[in-house]
């Protein structure tokens, strides 16, 4: 019945395009009427009468241009292709950002992709890592002194500092841009007096311009020099990048599945996106404030290459819309803040926890993906 509905609209249409000349020919119902403007005519300005006075002047709403090449051209207008835009050409992979007395960089890339890029660059100098979380995109390096560093940075760190004899270490940080798939990469620095066991704290906002400032351009200059030069990406970085450093699959007090992540909410959140866009369910929404993905059980990710022509849409098996709401399997996998910790949970709806046998299944997907 279906194949033969199809078959009755394609006979239409071919009916319809072939020989109703008054439904689509330059007179029919639904002629182009695109042209039609230049068929207008000019008329006389509006005239004010001359013993009016206080009249506000009266201009032409729309008036035509006087660089008209031909006024009385006739017959159909032709609209020339639009030019490509080349505004992406000219954005560089890696920028100095500027916000006061602020400055960082932005990265046309993941966090996860700049991570290695970063780390690089201060191993490269003399830097020595002494902490590292990928988890959260941060890492900070030992107290050194300049003469410990590369020669050519560290003699111009030196001249920067507000003493040549200090030590310095550095944080840095790098964080999801507003865009999707860009980074901003933040560096701050602390010092003290050379032989001091004190460890002063690393401040919210740079206190050392000089230092923070010539360490981003320099290390903004070796990004793009690594970029040019197609650089790789440390794949293990990158998947260390949102990857918990603990996951355990229990059950809360009522029994229910339960899945716990050792990760800050942002890091989860991603790590559990990129979890279930490699798992065989689709991801029909989500709610990034309410910490929310919404998935159909009955459906396949979306594979936009693999869909359908025209004829395969008319001709084809595909379920209708009716057919497949019928068959939906609608959930939705809630990430919470729980201490140190992110609870991952699947619910039916707000007010009803999904049967355990699903949660335990979209829960331990969830789980293999993230190692």
């Amino acid at each position: 019945m279906k194949r033969l509905a199809g078959l009755s609209a394609l006979a239409l249409i071919i009916s319809s395009t072939s020989g109703c000349g008054w439904l689509w020919g330059d007179e029919g119902y639904f002629r182009d009427r695109g042209s039609d403007y230049l068929q207008a005519q000019t008329t006389a300005p509006m005239q004010v009468p001359q013993d009016a006075t206080h009249v506000k002047r009266l201009d032409p709403l729309l008036p035509i241009p006087r660089n008209v090449a031909d006024d009385n051209i006739s017959g159909e207008f032709e609209v020339p292709r639009p030019q490509p835009l080349n505004a992406a050409a000219d954005t560089a992979d890696y920028s100095l950002q500027r916000s006061g007395s602020s400055r960082w960089v932005l990265a046309q890339r993941s966090p996860a992709e700049v991570w290695p890029v970063a780390r690089q660059f201060f191993e490269d100098n003399g830097f020595r890592i002494a902490e590292e979380r990928p988890q959260t995109g941060e890492f900070n390096t030992t107290w050194q002194r300049f003469d410990e560093l590369s020669a050519s940075l560290g003699q111009r760190l030196a001249s920067s500092a507000s003493s040549g004899d200090s030590e310095v270490r550095v944080r840095v940080r790098m964080e999801p841009g507003v865009q999707r798939n860009t980074s901003e990469v933040y560096i701050v620095s602390v010092e003290r007096p050379a032989g001091s066991t004190a460890d002063p704290a690393f401040p919210s906002t740079s206190r050392n311009a000089g230092v923070d400032a010539l360490l981003v351009d320099e290390m903004l200059a070796s990004m793009n020099r690594s970029a040019e030069k197609g650089g790789s990406v440390s794949l293990l970085a990158e998947r260390d990048f949102d990857t918990p450093s603990r996951v355990s699959l229990s059950e809360d007090g009522s029994g229910n599945p339960v899945l716990y992540m050792g990760s800050d909410l942002d890091r989860a959140w991603s790590g559990v996106g990129r979890a279930l866009e490699q798992g065989q369910w689709r991801v029909e929404d989500i709610n990034r404030s309410l910490g929310l993905y919404y998935i159909n059980l009955s459906e396949k990710p979306e594979d936009k290459q693999n869909e359908p022509g025209f004829f395969g849409r008319m001709f084809g098996s595909k379920p209708t819309e009716q057919e497949r709401e019928a068959r939906a399997e609608r959930y939705q996998v809630r990430l919470s803040k729980v201490g140190e910790n992110v609870q991952v949970t699947v619910e039916k709806n707000i007010n009803t926890v999904a049967p355990a046998d699903v949660a335990r299944r979209v829960l331990s997907l969830i789980q293999d993906h993230l190692g």
